[in-house]
């Protein structure tokens, strides 16, 4: 980029140029999500971002920081899962297999009762 198209800071020896600020619409798009999304959550506080006037704006650290906050690390490591043919299982097959070796009640197995319309739960004293 020419020299003269380079922003620096007002002030400064040697000028040290401008952060490059995204619109919450680019940050959106490059996060995969609604612009409305990323509005709100700077709104609330919940994500990094710079105020312009009224406006929200976002550099490139500030972007790294929302991806970092929202990333998901398993919840535990392969070498500490169970070893034996629960694990090989379908998730669902486990969760039936859980289920049955639950007692069943009473209360469990009975029918629905509907409750009686409200003009006829309430008298009214005429």
């Amino acid at each position: 980029m020419p020299p003269a198209l380079v922003r620096r800071f007002p002030g400064t020896e040697g000028g040290a140029p401008l952060p490059r600020l995204y619109r919450p619409e680019e940050v959106a798009e490059a996060l995969g999500c609604s612009a409305w999304w990323v509005k709100d959550r700077a709104r609330r506080g919940l994500i990094p971002h710079t105020r312009v006037g009224r406006a929200y704006r976002f550099t490139a650290a500030h972007l790294v920081e929302i991806v970092r906050l929202h990333e998901e690390r398993p919840k535990r490591s392969f070498s500490s899962a169970p070893k034996g043919p629960a694990s090989t299982s379908p998730p669902a097959a486990r969760t039936r297999a859980a289920q049955s070796s639950r007692p069943t009640t009473a209360a469990t197995t009975g029918h629905l009762r509907a409750r009686p319309p409200r003009r006829t739960q309430y008298e009214t004293v005429v």
